[in-house]
């Protein structure tokens, strides 16, 4: 005599899309200060001078536009998009430091414990290498594969380098270096930018400094700076709604303003379909 069951093989989890814009004016004061006179007369030709210089000024704004369009979306993927109904949750949510509460992606994690990262706080240096071995084995073991990203932030890292005993270790570099073709130097640190040259079970720490900015900017009750995310990017996925992805905007002007406007938009949503593949973890520094 044998027995049957319902199977449920699929919970979807149904994530909330959110918006983003930037974008800027220039009104007819401040082209007129760089030479560039508008009128609207259909029948006026701009000059050599004021083609050029027009040029320019819209390069230049619309290069700090992208820039400041690729800025705000990055800290906003970060955030947990309780900043504004319209902002996209970002791995603040979806990587959570109470993954024990909240909807996310339409699941509650309260009552569905499959639908949790690991999480473990305050870790003091004497402790961390263990427990970033705990938090790894549990990514596996409910996730089905190991991380391959690491994000930190200064003060975990910093935590990490003295744990890991790293300060006493030196680079050499035979030549190659500058005023010193043919000697050697001594390096006392490791990495290039934002690759710190640190890794943990072949993954390499990449340091984010977004998490300053917005420690700076959020003061949370954990410490950006403090965290350590373990990512499995084949889990997690930034999903642009078709054809609404780095859209540029030319409004009209309106009746009461002698201004012209750009713009760039954007609808997206961050989404995971396991949160149980990543951990988040923080360092008390000492």
């Amino acid at each position: 005599q044998v027995t049957y069951n319902q199977k449920r093989t699929l919970n979807q989890a149904k994530f909330q899309w959110g918006s983003f814009h930037d974008g800027f004016g220039l009104h007819e004061d401040e082209l007129a200060q760089n030479g560039i006179i508008m009128t609207d007369d259909r029948a006026a030709s701009p000059s050599q001078g004021e083609k050029v210089q027009l040029t320019n000024l819209i390069k230049e704004n619309m290069e700090t536009l992208k820039l400041g369009f690729q800025e705000g979306f990055d800290l906003m993927l970060h955030r947990d998009g309780t900043q504004s109904t319209l902002e996209i949750a970002g791995i603040d949510a979806l990587i959570a430091i109470d993954p024990t509460t909240g909807v996310v992606g339409g699941i509650d994690a309260a009552t569905n414990s499959f639908w949790r990262n690991y999480v473990k706080l305050d870790i003091s240096i004497a402790n961390l290498v263990q427990e970033m071995e705990i938090a790894w084995r549990e990514c596996i073991r409910f996730g089905g594969q190991a991380p391959d990203l690491i994000l930190v932030g200064s003060v975990f890292l910093d935590a990490y380098r003295t744990a890991a005993g790293v300060t006493v270790n030196r680079q050499i570099n035979v030549g190659g270096a500058s005023g010193n073709q043919s000697g050697s130097t001594v390096d006392a640190g490791t990495g290039n930018g934002v690759n710190t040259g640190l890794y943990f079970k072949g993954v390499e720490f990449i340091w984010d400094p977004v998490f300053d900015v917005l420690e700076t900017a959020d003061s949370p009750a954990q410490e950006w700076d403090s965290r350590c995310y373990f990512i499995n990017t084949s889990k997690i996925n930034l999903r642009p709604i078709n054809g609404h992805w780095m859209v540029p905007r030319k409004p009209p002007r309106v009746y009461d303003r002698y201004t012209q406007y750009w713009a760039t938009t954007a609808k997206a949503a961050l989404t995971t379909g396991k949160r149980s593949s990543h951990a988040v973890l923080t360092a008390t520094g000492s």
